[in-house]
């Protein structure tokens, strides 16, 4: 038996993986642990589980990967400061004593981190080193269905890399070609959220969930400035427009000359029609540029199967873009796609790449339905509502899911918490906060009184796989909800041409389809397809949801409010049930109610979590 410890840490999103003989066994990020949003910290909790999970201990481990090269980071400050020096000194030598203090050294800070977890961990040569981007392509490519594939990673920046594309054969992953920092579609979408008053590495879904609002009336713009596209959809950035390179901002001054505003400030100034409309137009652009490279990259290698990773990847209205066009016939997102998954890829780099392993092939794909993190068993949930002073009442499963989907059907509001946690950003149906997607109150009661967060911000559908295509435009799995889709024409309701002149926001409450709250401002819906065999639970709520309302659909959103990462334990999610305005919680077997609770116990949540 092999064991191989993953490790992703010290930028952002830091997370731990467990593989025995290349199986993916545990999977967790630090931050739902810590309840620190994108912890970057070294991950102790999330090893600790993961060694737990499959009862080992770290001095029992064979080998630990991290996730990157330093030495090559590294390098890649230095040439960087020298290629624009004297420009961005402040940047550079506020970065170097933290690297020169730590980073430089990180096997000597992973030896001695480890060291202290486990006294007994005394062998420093187990540590190695993965390639960022391999560690990204091989988290897209080993646990995907296809034994050929084409791997396209996108992300800020690796060690150098920005853009990569490789090739999967069997237990074979290599890269043919890259592109290199500080060319980079991640940090320029990332520029434009900062522009737009969002936090770096955490508000690029939100200028996602913006774009619809506006009018992509800056997309030639941005071609004709900022980002030259060649026809294979390879790219080049004009750095007088950035300030990522040299600077302790996204922008430079010529950037919001361009534009004609300055950054958006989040804490005066409210978003306009001009944001929208540049949401709308860097949207376009980076689907235009993801669109053009799956096209090139299938007339050069004639595979048929695509695979993606890296943060551009969770671009799920790009993703939809992709497959609308028919270019592969299957795709596959790694649903970790962030640095979170680097922690899996680095794992299974090693053993098929350093360990020429071979690859066993499952046709759903090997991910467990990425439901990789703890669990609590009744006993345990009991304990923990016990010690919170918690009412509640106990069910069995089937009259559990009757009881909840009456609930959903009148309206409430349920934190549902079943099994083991996801592994990767969506709530899939284990973390999850649900609700009627029929009801055009639901997105703005959840967003305001339940998330507290901005109205605009969609909601995505869990609908059954055997309905899926009854509904909305797909024809594959959606397990991860990392496609977006058109809702079917015939469920659709046509604006008037009265609703047609409002502009942005007021378009919020138009009731748009027969499944209003998860119905985006331009038809579209970010889908889950739900199959018995990898969330039997779930998907026999929302079977039984179907039976009493004759819709095949429920709203899946994550359980956590804005700025909280999700919730991870049973107090965690009595808390948030505290903190907000659910109706009802559920909990393995365990169903509490709001209007029972003591009222003593009510959190002030509001201001919690810091805005992301």
């Amino acid at each position: 038996m092999t064991s191989i410890l993953g490790i992703s840490a010290f930028y952002h999103d830091s997370a731990a993986t467990l593989i025995v003989d290349g199986k993916i066994i545990a999977a967790a990020q630090e931050e739902r642990f810590t309840r620190k949003k994108h912890d970057f910290s070294y991950p102790f909790n999330s090893i600790e589980f993961v060694l737990n999970f499959a009862n080992l201990k770290l001095n029992q481990i064979d080998n630990i990967i991290f996730y990157e090269k330093p030495f090559l980071k590294f390098e890649r400050l230095l040439e960087t400061y020298t290629a624009f020096a004297p420009k961005g000194f402040v940047q550079f030598s506020k970065a170097m004593p933290t690297w020169l203090r730590e980073k430089l050294f990180q096997k000597k800070l992973l030896y001695e981190s480890l060291k202290k977890q486990d006294p007994l961990f005394k062998d420093q040569d187990k540590i190695g080193f993965c390639e960022h981007h391999i560690s990204h392509a091989a988290s897209a490519f080993y646990p995907s269905p296809f034994e050929e594939a084409i791997v396209l990673t996108a992300d800020g920046v690796g060690e150098w890399a920005t853009t990569t594309v490789a090739i999967g054969k069997k237990n074979n992953l290599e890269i043919k070609k890259e592109i290199h920092f500080p060319h980079s579609l991640g940090l320029m979408y990332s520029a434009f959220t900062y522009y737009t008053g969002f936090k770096v590495n955490s508000g690029e879904y939100k200028l996602m969930g913006l774009a619809p609002y506006g009018n992509p009336i800056y997309q030639d713009k941005i071609k004709d400035n900022i980002i030259d596209i060649k026809s294979d959809g390879s790219f080049r950035l004009n750095q007088d427009f950035f300030n990522y390179a040299t600077g302790l901002t996204m922008t430079s001054p010529k950037f919001h000359e361009l534009f004609g505003q300055k950054p958006r400030n989040s804490k005066t100034e409210k978003l306009n029609q001009f944001h929208m409309d540049i949401a709308a137009s860097i949207q376009k652009v980076t689907e235009d540029v993801m669109v053009k490279l799956a096209i090139s990259l299938k007339e050069e290698y004639k595979i048929d199967n695509l695979c993606l990773a890296g943060g551009v990847a969770l671009n799920c209205v790009a993703n939809g873009k992709i497959l609308e066009k028919n270019i592969y016939k299957n795709i596959w997102i790694q649903p970790a796609a962030g640095d979170a998954g680097g922690s899996l890829g680095a794992a299974l780099a090693y053993w098929h790449i350093e360990n020429k392993m071979p690859r066993k092939i499952n046709l759903n794909d090997s991910m467990s339905g990425s439901y990789l993190g703890p669990e609590y068993n009744n006993e345990q949930i009991k304990k923990e509502l016990d010690q919170l002073g918690a009412e509640y009442k106990i069910f069995n499963e089937k009259d559990l899911i009757d009881k909840v989907a009456d609930d959903l059907s009148l309206r409430k509001a349920v934190g549902w918490f079943q099994g083991r946690m996801e592994f990767g950003p969506r709530a899939l149906g284990a973390r999850s906060i649900l609700g009627d997607p029929r009801s055009s109150e639901t997105q703005k009661n959840l967003n305001l009184k339940v998330k507290y967060r901005e109205s605009f911000r969609p909601f995505a559908p869990s609908v059954l796989r055997e309905d899926s295509s009854e509904w909305f435009d797909i024809s594959v799995d959606s397990p991860y909800m990392l496609m977006v889709a058109k809702v079917k024409n015939k469920k659709t309701f046509e604006m008037t041409e009265e609703q047609k002149k409002l502009f942005g926001i007021e378009k919020l409450n138009i009731k748009r389809s027969e499944i209003p709250a998860v119905t985006h401002l331009d038809y579209s819906a970010r889908i889950q397809t739900v199959n018995r065999y990898t969330n039997e639970k779930y998907y026999n709520l929302i079977k039984k949801f179907k039976e009493k309302t004759n819709c095949p659909l429920i709203v899946n959103t994550s359980f956590n409010v804005r700025g909280e990462p999700i919730v991870n334990t049973p107090t965690d999610a009595f808390n948030c049930f505290m903190g907000t305005e659910l109706d009802k919680l559920v909990i393995g077997n365990f169903y509490l109610d709001k209007l029972e609770q003591d009222p003593s116990l009510k959190k002030n949540y509001t201001d919690k979590f810091e805005l992301d």
